[in-house]
């Protein structure tokens, strides 16, 4: 069976770290995967991608409608035929699935990863008239639907689509034997200039307005001013970079900042320099890094705009309202303190075990197999 699965790069994000891991684990010989991405610029996993003997293949200007028509169709003839076409790129899915669909694309997959139903409230006409298309798009051309969470599905596919037969819920999996090793906890905060006994708030995640890094800062100076062994280690590159940096200085904090970039070894930090996860997203899908921070252990405080789908041991994810302030953020912070580092009980690994990419892998590979049968 061959797969064509579409997004704009292949970096270190949520959906991209699920597919790779995906695609190790899956039987190669019976499944095809190639990746079409938006840009010619190379990505985190593109080396480890081709290695597991998948093609990763440029179809650019995706906001000239009829220019990107006509390389994908050139990408499918080149290099198709496929027997399925899933595209994670959101509202944009609605346009792929439909070239798909014109080009004879048998099974037709729009995966919802985030829920931008509150970023796009006060969106213009012109986007309002976008996102309606591209809905009604997806409705017409996409043979089979997943979103991450409930609130995702909701924003792609509208209120009720769960009723919907071709419609489903597929929470994305994690590989938790990264999650099963011994870390020298003095070693990785000494290669980081973090001191052994400094309390540490992690976050994971690109550099970008959802992830709302700048309301994190204002925490920070809260957090610094009741509690000065805390240090914040931020993982992760994009654009706003520079700026988050540049406002960690103006407000004297960076003495309390670690910027350690992309990292491939995101568990061994978790669990060997991070106390807490800060997770202050505007928006979401259901994040793989809260359920990566629950397999190392970590307890996190997050946004209200995420789904409560993410807490898969009970007790671990906390919710605050965006509303309240970052004084107030503060001190729920540091009121989880007492919490940080107890182990939890072995029963609840079994909860884990649910999210686990062997069952993700297996999962879609059977969506795929049943879609190309009917």
């Amino acid at each position: 069976m061959r797969i064509l699965h579409v997004l704009g790069k292949l970096d270190r994000g949520g959906a991209e770290t699920w597919l790779v891991q995906v695609l190790r684990h899956i039987d190669r010989q019976k499944y095809q995967m190639d990746f079409l991405v938006h840009t010619t610029e190379p990505g985190a996993y593109d080396e480890e991608v081709r290695g597991l003997g998948s093609r990763i293949i440029p179809c650019l200007r995706p906001s000239s409608p009829a220019t990107y028509a006509r390389n994908f169709r050139r990408v499918l003839r080149e290099y198709g035929p496929y027997d399925v076409v899933h595209s994670h790129v959101h509202h944009y899915s609605g346009y792929v699935l439909m070239l798909a669909a014109m080009c004879g694309v048998p099974v037709r997959i729009a995966h919802s990863h985030n829920d931008t139903r509150f970023a796009e409230a006060t969106a213009g006409l012109s986007r309002q008239t976008y996102l309606r298309a591209m809905r009604e798009l997806i409705r017409t051309a996409c043979t089979n639907g997943l979103a991450v969470s409930s609130e995702a599905g909701q924003d792609l596919f509208g209120g009720h689509w769960q009723d919907s037969d071709h419609l489903q819920l597929q929470h994305l999996g994690i590989d938790l034997s990264r999650f099963e090793i011994e870390v020298d906890k003095m070693q990785v905060r000494s290669s980081l200039n973090i001191p052994e006994d400094a309390f540490v708030i992690g976050h994971v995640g690109r550099f970008s307005g959802q992830k709302n890094h700048a309301f994190l800062v204002e925490i920070a100076r809260e957090v610094i001013a009741r509690h000065q062994s805390a240090i914040f280690l931020l993982v992760g590159e994009g654009a706003l970079r520079l700026a988050i940096e540049q406002k960690v200085k103006e407000c004297s904090l960076q003495d309390h900042f670690v910027f350690a970039g992309s990292r491939a070894d995101v568990p061994v930090l978790m669990k060997g320099a991070m106390d807490l996860l800060l997770f202050p997203s505007l928006y979401e899908g259901l994040p793989i890094t809260l359920v990566e921070a629950q397999a190392a252990g970590l307890r996190c405080l997050v946004s209200d705009r995420i789904s409560k789908e993410a807490e898969v041991l009970p007790g671990f994810v906390h919710q605050m309202a965006l509303s309240d302030s970052p004084a107030q953020w503060a001190i729920r912070l540091l009121d989880l303190i007492a919490t940080a580092g107890a182990s939890f009980p072995e029963s609840l690994r079994a909860a884990l075990a649910s999210r686990s990419i062997s069952n993700s892998a297996r999962d879609l590979v059977a969506i795929y197999a049943d879609s190309i049968s009917l």
